[in-house]
């Protein structure tokens, strides 16, 4: 016991100073259909060649950022965006070169819109995980 919670003292450490350090390395979104956490075959093959051109990606601490529209309640939304960054961590650490120990996850929900919920394009690229990786190093 005493062994994970050091474990995830020194994560925690090492995701605050990579994020202090400024702006993420990379960031690459993955788009969901309405109520869907389905990472469909394309969207699998864009993220497996991301995560391939990135160099040294062991250098890297990956936070995953959920988001939703506002369709639907507060409550449905943050199970919808949890149920997203599982599927998108599922894929992560298919990819053999990621541990789920390098990944926080950040689920917000309908929360924190980056485009205008009003317009069908805006809630269209609400629905999606952010995968930003931060430098450590």
């Amino acid at each position: 016991m005493r062994f994970v919670l050091t474990i995830l003292v020194l994560l925690s450490t090492t995701l605050a100073s990579a994020q202090s350090q400024g702006e993420p390395s990379f960031i690459k979104s993955i788009f969901f259909g309405g109520g869907s956490a389905y990472v469909n075959y394309k969207q699998t093959q864009e993220l497996q060649n991301f995560l391939d051109s990135i160099p040294n990606l062991k250098d890297y601490m990956i936070t995953v950022h959920s988001h939703t529209d506002n369709i639907g309640g507060e409550e449905y939304n943050q199970m919808l965006s949890n149920m997203r960054s599982e599927s998108v961590i599922e894929e992560l650490v298919f990819h053999e070169k990621i541990f789920e120990e390098m990944v926080e996850i950040k689920d917000f929900g309908l929360f924190n819109p980056v485009y205008d919920n009003s317009t069908w394009y805006g809630r269209r690229m609400n629905r999606r995980v952010d995968i930003i990786l931060w430098l450590v190093i």
